[in-house]
């Protein structure tokens, strides 16, 4: 089963903060505790306070950042 296309931006934001906040998150982790006991635990926390601040950010900047990607981008050659 398939979502519906009108949706697309919401699952795009939703896939793209997941993947982009878990790699930072845990780099962001290591580097400032290494690999320690509760590595992961804290690495998970923080995954999932970032993604709560990078998720509706997403949806409110991802227009503008479209917008100003058409102006600074040309069109594709046809």
């Amino acid at each position: 089963m398939k979502l519906p296309n009108h949706l697309q931006v919401y699952v795009h934001a939703l896939l793209l903060t997941c993947f982009m906040t878990f790699v930072v998150s845990g780099i962001a982790t290591w580097n400032a505790i290494g690999f320690s006991p509760g590595f992961m635990l804290k690495w998970l926390g923080s995954w999932v306070s970032t993604w709560a601040v990078a998720f509706p950010t997403l949806l409110v900047v991802g227009p503008f950042v479209r917008r100003l990607t058409a102006v600074l981008v040309a069109p594709a050659a046809r």
